[in-house]
C-alpha cells in the first residue's frame, strides 16, 4: 500500500485579507510559518520517503518544514500548482463580488462550470493534478510520502479519489496545513484522513476558520 498526505500549505497575508491568489507567488506570514512548523512536528516518527510540493512559495515553504532534519529532497511539480484564477488574481474577494457578481454566484453555487476570465476550470484542474497523483503513487510503490499543495488542488483530489465530480468542490473543507490521507492498494484509493488540524489547536484555539 501507497500512502499519500495531502496538505494544504499555510496561512498567507492574502490568505487573511482574502484576496486571490491563484498563481501569484505570495509566501508564508508569521502565522503560516508556525503552522508550517506545527504540521511538520505532526510528522515526527512517521517513516516520510518522498514529499513534493507546488513549485508556489507558500506550498514550497511549507513543504520545506517538513524536511528539515529528514535528509529528503523536496520534489517540485508543477502539476500540484493552484488553480489559475485569471482576472481574479491578486483582487480582494469583496472587489470580485461586485465586479462579477453573476460569476462569483456560479462559483459558490456550481462551481464546476465555472471557467475564470484569463485562467482555468476545476476539471482543467483535476486532470494535471490527477496525472501528478498517479504519477506520485507509480514513483514510490508501498512508500509514505508527502505532497503539499493548495485548497484546490486538494478538493478537487479528494473528490476525485472518492469517485465524485467537482459540482462537489464545496462539500470538501480544507483549513490551512489541513492534513488529507489517501491510501492507494490494487488501483483504488481510500480516504483515510480528511481536513485533520489537530496539529494547530495551540495556534487556533478557537478553530472555525474560513474556508478561503
Amino acid at each position: 500500500m501507497t500512502r499519500v498526505y495531502l496538505i494544504r500549505h499555510g496561512t498567507t497575508e492574502w490568505n487573511r485579507e482574502e484576496i486571490f491568489r491563484g498563481r501569484v507567488d505570495c509566501g508564508l506570514d508569521e502565522t503560516g510559518r508556525a503552522e508550517a512548523r506545527a504540521v511538520a512536528a505532526y510528522f515526527d516518527g512517521v517513516n516520510l520517503e518522498g514529499i513534493y510540493t507546488s513549485p508556489l512559495a507558500r506550498a514550497a515553504e511549507t513543504a520545506a518544514a517538513i524536511a528539515v532534519g529528514r535528509g529528503l529532497k523536496v520534489f517540485s511539480d508543477p502539476a500540484f500548482i493552484d488553480l489559475d484564477f485569471g482576472e481574479w488574481q491578486g483582487h480582494p474577494l469583496k472587489e470580485v463580488r461586485e465586479k462579477y457578481p453573476e460569476l462569483y454566484r456560479a462559483w459558490r453555487e456550481r462551481p464546476r462550470e465555472v471557467t475564470f476570465p484569463g485562467g482555468e476550470n476545476l476539471d482543467q484542474v483535476r486532470e494535471r493534478a490527477w496525472e501528478g497523483l498517479l504519477k506520485v503513487v507509480r514513483e514510490n510503490p508501498d512508500r509514505t510520502v508527502v505532497i503539499v499543495s493548495h485548497r484546490v488542488i486538494t478538493k478537487v483530489l479528494i473528490c476525485a479519489a472518492l469517485g465524485l465530480d467537482n459540482s462537489h468542490f464545496w462539500q470538501i473543507k480544507q483549513d490551512t496545513t489541513a492534513i488529507n490521507c489517501l491510501e492507494y492498494a490494487r488501483g483504488i484509493f481510500i480516504v483515510s484522513l480528511l481536513n485533520d488540524t489537530c496539529h494547530l489547536k495551540s495556534i487556533h484555539p478557537r478553530g472555525g476558520k474560513k474556508d478561503f
